[in-house]
């Protein structure tokens, strides 16, 4: 059986650019490495590996003598791609530890009456194109192919076009028919992004919510001109009510008691020496309930547009992705918290991060199983989790696993 060390050490070098930090973004060379890596450990255990229309990669162990398409399958997995420079754990550590986990039930003996599959999503940070979660959007058709086709990076790629460069055909992509049969639950392990589990100093934690967010782009637009000969009275510079909006996302989220963030800015033409055109900047909001995220998102907007109009320039605000509340159900999420109750009384929490339980859950149950984080950094190369409290999330995702395929009581 591969230790769980030795296997979260096979993939720590690929994509690590020199902050220390991971670059692992959809269809570059990086994500290609981790792919061919997901193929060879689902090989390595003798499951099947197929990559469905969207990019998904999955491996599947088949009970003895089954025959036909996998039903009812206990899913379980995460994403292996990144932000810019982010940390080892968030996404890597929910396919390694699911690899351990199948490992841990053929250790123990584990006989399995329904189909486990490994899956590791495509795009989730959305770090390349700007839209989260694409591989499970547009598998549960929360995300249209035509869109998803016309995403552009920052170099102007299109998602159809590195598709294409990566051998995948962009036709093909969409939603995918057959995702209710084939699974029956979706449990993903993730390090904890907040220190929720530190606070109460336990390793493991039952996910009880998703905060609803999305990201908005707000595009405002001067004039570009020479920024030492030309008067101040004369400027359209879009940087001032861009400025001022980032202080107003700071208010207006403390008022909400909510989190509002400007964290990707792209400013035209990018010169020391140049008054902006234009300057696009990217909102990240999220809210305990959506009526909360709404009004504190309405609030930046408006005050946005004040600012905007006060210097002459002009605005527009775009909301290219929005996620409503995710409730995991109340009876999966008990059941998870039964087949792990020899470890005493497991925290429930909720938790303002994303993920692609969040938009499966609109379609098939999903739960979540959190690992401690003792800082509580996330999306930054400080991102960690102890080797300790990993080897727990492992041994704990193969009790809940083992429960829902061993056949001893029914789901």
């Amino acid at each position: 059986m591969t230790s769980f060390d030795s296997m979260w050490a096979s993939i720590l070098d690929v994509g690590r650019a020199t902050t220390g930090g991971y670059r692992r973004f959809a269809w570059n060379d990086a994500d290609m490495t981790l792919r061919e890596w997901f193929t060879g450990a689902a090989t390595d255990r003798g499951m099947s590996v197929d990559e469905d229309r969207n990019g998904n990669v999955w491996a599947w162990w088949m009970p003895d003598g089954w025959e036909g398409d996998p039903t009812d399958a206990f899913v379980t997995g995460s994403h292996l791609d990144s932000v810019p420079d982010g940390g080892a754990y968030d996404g890597p550590l929910g396919v390694v530890s699911s690899f351990i986990a199948v490992d841990i039930l053929r250790a123990r003996g584990v006989v399995p009456v329904k189909p486990i599959a490994v899956t590791a999503f495509s795009d989730e940070e959305g770090a390349r194109f700007g839209v989260a979660c694409v591989g499970s959007q547009l598998t549960t058709g929360a995300l249209t192919p035509e869109r998803a086709r016309g995403l552009r990076d920052a170099d102007g790629i299109t998602l159809a076009e590195a598709l294409t460069r990566s051998g995948r055909n962009p036709s093909h992509i969409g939603t995918d028919p057959t995702l209710t049969d084939r699974v029956g639950v979706y449990v993903e392990l993730h390090v904890e992004q907040g220190r929720g589990l530190d606070l109460v100093d336990q390793p493991i934690a039952v996910a009880s919510s998703i905060w609803p967010h999305g990201r908005w782009l707000f595009s405002f637009t001067g004039e570009a001109n020479h920024a030492g000969a030309t008067r101040l009275v004369d400027r359209r510079d879009p940087m001032l009510a861009f400025a001022s909006s980032v202080h107003t996302a700071r208010g207006a989220a403390t008022l909400h008691d909510a989190v509002a963030t400007f964290g990707k800015v792209r400013v035209l033409p990018n010169g020391a020496n140049a008054i902006p055109s234009e300057v696009l900047a990217w909102l990240d909001a999220r809210a305990a309930d959506e009526a909360t995220l709404t009004a504190m998102v309405d609030q930046i907007s408006a005050e946005a547009r004040k600012y905007a109009e006060t210097d002459g320039i002009g605005l527009a605000i775009e909301a290219e992705s929005v996620t409503p509340i995710v409730e995991f159900p109340a009876d999966t999420r008990q059941r998870l918290q039964t087949a792990l109750g020899h470890l005493g009384e497991i925290p429930v929490l909720p938790t303002a991060a994303g993920h692609d339980a969040g938009i499966l859950s609109a379609k098939v149950p999903t739960a979540m199983l959190f690992v401690r984080n003792p800082t509580g950094v996330s999306h930054s190369p400080l991102e960690f989790a102890d080797a300790a409290d990993c080897h727990r999330g492992a041994e704990a995702l193969a009790d809940v696993m083992a429960d829902w395929v061993s056949g001893q009581r029914d789901q």
